[in-house]
C-alpha cells in the first residue's frame, strides 16, 4: 500500500509559476513510478508527466513540455512538479499516481494503482 498526498496547488496569475508536491508513504517508493493527471470540471482526468523510478526517465504531455519539469527523490519519498509559464488552460485538480515500476512507459489512468487527494490549481487570465 502507498499513501499519496499531494500540496502547493492554489491561485496564480497566467504566466506565473507553482511548484506541486507528492508526499509518500507505505512500501518502497523507489520502485514505483509516479506520475501526475489532471482534471478540469466536467472532463476525462488526463496524463500530465511521469518520471520512472530511478529518476532518469521522464515523460511529459505535449501541452505543458517545455513548461513543466517532474522530479523525485527517493530519499525524501517525494515527487515534484515544477509548472512555469502557466495558462488558463492548465487550471484543474493536480493528482500524484504511483505504480509499480515494471519499465513500461503508460500515460493512462488505468494504468497506477494509488492516488492522492489532488490539489487545485486554478490559473488566471
Amino acid at each position: 500500500q502507498v499513501q499519496l498526498v499531494e500540496s502547493g496547488g492554489g491561485l496564480v496569475h497566467a504566466g506565473g509559476s507553482l511548484r506541486l508536491s507528492c508526499a509518500a508513504s507505505g512500501r518502497t517508493f523507489s520502485s514505483y513510478a509516479m506520475g501526475w493527471f489532471r482534471q478540469a470540471p466536467g472532463k476525462e482526468r488526463t496524463f500530465v508527466a511521469r518520471i520512472n523510478w530511478s529518476g532518469a526517465i521522464t515523460n511529459y504531455a505535449d501541452s505543458v513540455k517545455g513548461r513543466f519539469t517532474i522530479s523525485r527523490d527517493n530519499a525524501k519519498k517525494t515527487v515534484t512538479l515544477q509548472m512555469n509559464s502557466l495558462k488558463p488552460e492548465d487550471t484543474a485538480n493536480y493528482y500524484c499516481a504511483a505504480r509499480w515500476d515494471s519499465g513500461a512507459i503508460v500515460y493512462t489512468s488505468l494504468d497506477y494503482t494509488y492516488w492522492g487527494q489532488g490539489t487545485q490549481v486554478t490559473v488566471s487570465s
